[in-house]
């Protein structure tokens, strides 16, 4: 996303686009409903618990590692093979994430820097910095090209002014640019995907509109799909309008399935405790 441009608040002129107000709407709506559920107002703590948990498993699954969901919760050993190694750098991401949401508005590199550093759990010299000249990407997922060390290093500096300058932009939007913008520019070695939303949890989070990290965008966007997901993706690289509203307007409906997830958590342990 280019950080310059006429607009002293290039966020809030996303939001301007047609069709994003209506898809912050909606999303604000089904948060508000999931919110209100009467479960609530006594066990937030088990579907805050849950979300992480399923968030976790549909990142994993996003990367490559489609795992069931008893199987996650079921596994205490991730150190295995590269799926199992995946499934285990989500779950620490997304516990993780709740740690950084206070730094997230005053360093958010040293934010993305950290993210990285837990999901490679790695000693290798090259984990939670962004790349170098000459050195490569693993995220099969993306096959975009490649933006070089010295974009990488322009955009992240430009993407973290943003955040720090904060702007009037609805929660959503700024989720979904810093997505976005991870994803394209691929800044680490490895796991960008799952830094990727793991960063747009700490957004959506942080900002107030899913303050008890009860909504999982991640089973959204695992729902959608792997290929409407790099579609989306696409339309946001392009940088027209028209591809950033439907790359926000994507981010928007995996919201809404990350809410009705957990919706359906709600009900079952309301049927339970019938």
């Amino acid at each position: 996303m280019s950080t310059t441009g006429a607009s002293a608040d290039p966020l809030a002129a996303l939001g301007a686009l047609p069709g994003v107000a209506e898809s912050v709407e909606s999303v604000r709506k089904a948060v508000d409903r999931v919110y209100g559920h009467r479960i609530m107002r006594r066990r937030s703590n088990e579907i805050t618990s849950e979300a992480a948990l399923r968030g976790a498993r549909g990142s994993a699954a996003l990367s490559g590692a489609d795992w069931a969901l008893e199987e996650v919760r079921r596994r205490t050993d991730f150190s295995g093979d590269d799926g199992a190694r995946t499934v285990g750098a989500a779950l620490r991401l997304t516990a993780e994430a709740g740690q950084l949401l206070s730094i997230w508005r005053q360093s958010p590199l040293r934010v993305l820097a950290r993210l990285h550093l837990v999901a490679a759990a790695d000693p290798d010299p090259r984990v939670g910095r962004p790349r170098q000249d000459g050195e490569g990407v693993d995220e099969p997922l993306v096959e975009l090209p490649l933006p070089d060390a010295a974009e990488v290093s322009g955009r992240l500096e430009g993407l973290s002014e943003l955040i720090i300058a904060g702007s009037s932009a609805p929660a959503l939007v700024t989720a979904a640019v810093v997505h976005g913008e991870l994803l394209a520019l691929r800044p680490f070695v490895s796991h960008n995907g799952l830094v990727a939303r793991a960063a747009q949890r700490i957004v959506l989070v942080g900002s107030g509109l899913d303050p008890k990290a009860i909504c999982p965008a991640e089973v959204g966007h695992a729902e959608l799909g792997r290929a409407a997901y790099v579609a989306a993706l696409d339309g946001y690289v392009s940088g027209t309008p028209e591809g950033m509203a439907a790359w926000i307007a994507h981010c928007a409906k995996a919201v809404e399935l990350g809410v009705r997830e957990s919706t359906a958590v709600c009900e079952a342990l309301q049927r339970g405790a019938a």
